[in-house]
């Protein structure tokens, strides 16, 4: 493996404390920029610049050199691609990595599937790596991808971009004060995989039929990646990849690494113990390859210190939970969003990093409002992109590095998982990552990949 090259001299390079003996010779020995090298630019690859890889690409290139890009659409990826004109384009990520040794870092914004191979084989290469949500495309993958990240040092972030938000801090520093109590419930929800708009509609049904002509400006072999071979079809890409099984994961995991984030985050819940779910879907009466039009999950999790046992139920499709007292009839919900429910009080807050907090009864807000806690939580001066890139530069982790947002992520799947095994009551042990006698819900906690594919 090519050790890669120093272009600066205000770089300085290190090794991992954490990978020691033989599992250190894994990794590159790669530059971190010093405390006073904020003038110095990183250079930043993208992979998968078509949907969000887009805005992620061109939060970087406002302080940083976009050196390369790769997507495996020419058509789709266009618009980022006129954005970066100096940037080496590919259509290959590992023909890229062998080409471009000096890079610094990675933006990885494909389908959930090809996620963890990604990662792994940038942190492989001492690249630092910004990855979207979910972090992985299975729970197994989760826990691999945040040990790996451990141990090589590299600087990570998932794109979980409410996590950056002054409202995410509010809400963790109001809980901590007592605001509304002893928060035992949480009810969440969103209106995918039906929201009416092409990034919130999801396909529902079976294989689609047919066997039409792979498009010149696709290269579907890259595009299934570790996925099983099947044929190219326009219901899988661009987009809508995200309700099959075998490439997404869901309303669940689309959205629940920005709607559960806020509670994981201020509740320190970590993993559940318990979960149960029930769908649309009505057992093999048609093949199904898709998640459900609806769906409804319960995930109990155990007391956390001082903190009481807590109930998480969520909903998607549209169906929206029971309205607590405390918030009156004319309150609209959000059409995605949660609401932490104490014993003295209810927050109700939308999706991205509790977007548009707000405290009930109104006699409990006005009483906190009088005496708010000081803000205590540092804040994030910038972009979520823009704290990955500080946290290179400086060497301090990033808010949503692989440790929390591969553990956020293992939350939001086991879920997921759940919603694949309908009707059941699952036992999760965290620590040997399995499920108490349920065979079928242990062979969903990892997958097999493509021949030449493998993690």
């Amino acid at each position: 493996m090519n050790h890669y090259k120093i272009t600066d001299p205000s770089r300085r390079s290190f090794m991992t404390k954490a990978a020691a003996g033989a599992l250190a010779s894994q990794f590159v020995t790669h530059p971190l920029f010093g405390q006073n090298a904020s003038s110095n630019q990183l250079k930043i690859a993208g992979i998968g610049v078509g949907g969000m890889g887009r805005p992620n690409v061109r939060n970087c290139s406002r302080t940083e050199n976009i050196a390369a890009l790769c997507d495996v659409d020419t058509q789709y990826s266009q618009k980022t691609l006129d954005e970066h004109p100096n940037a080496k384009f590919y259509t290959d990520y590992r023909e890229m990595f062998e080409a471009e040794e000096d890079l610094d870092g990675v933006v990885i914004a494909t389908p959930d599937h090809t996620h963890a191979i990604i990662a792994m084989e940038a942190m492989r290469r001492g690249l630092h790596i910004y990855c979207q949500k979910p972090l992985t495309h299975t729970v197994k993958e989760a826990r691999l991808v945040t040990e790996f990240a451990r141990k090589s040092g590299v600087m990570t972030q998932m794109g979980n971009q409410g996590r950056s938000s002054e409202s995410m801090r509010l809400l963790k520093e109001w809980l901590d004060a007592g605001v509304i109590g002893n928060v035992t419930e949480i009810r969440a929800w969103t209106d995918r995989p039906v929201g009416g708009q092409s990034y919130s509609t999801f396909t529902v049904g079976p294989r689609p039929e047919g066997t039409p002509p792979v498009p010149d400006y696709l290269d579907w072999d890259l595009w299934l990646g570790p996925a099983e071979e099947r044929p190219y079809h326009p219901a899988y890409h661009p987009m809508q990849w995200r309700s099959y099984y075998d490439f997404g994961t869901g309303a669940l995991g689309d959205m629940g690494c920005h709607i559960l984030d806020p509670s994981f985050y201020a509740l320190e819940l970590g993993s559940p113990t318990v979960l149960e779910g029930s769908t649309t879907h009505w057992k093999d009466k048609v093949k199904n390859e898709t998640f459900p039009r609806a769906s409804i999950l319960r995930m109990e999790f155990p007391s956390r210190g001082s903190r009481p046992p807590v109930t998480l139920n969520w909903t998607d499709g549209r169906l929206l939970p029971g309205r607590p007292k405390e918030i009156p009839n004319d309150v609209e919900l959000p059409a995605s969003g949660a609401m932490l429910i104490g014993d003295e009080g209810v927050i109700l807050h939308g999706s991205h990093g509790a977007h548009n907090i707000r405290i009930f009864p109104e006699a409990r807000r006005q009483a906190f409002l009088k005496n708010r806690p000081p803000k205590t939580i540092p804040r994030v001066k910038g972009t979520h992109e823009s704290d990955w890139i500080r946290a290179i530069k400086t060497g301090q982790p990033a808010c949503s590095d692989f440790n929390y947002g591969g553990a956020l992520t293992e939350m939001v799947l086991l879920g997921v998982l759940a919603l694949r095994v309908p009707n059941q009551r699952l036992e999760w042990d965290s620590k040997a990552l399995q499920f108490k006698d349920h065979e079928v819900a242990n062979s969903l906690v990892h997958k097999k990949y493509r021949s030449g594919w493998e993690l």
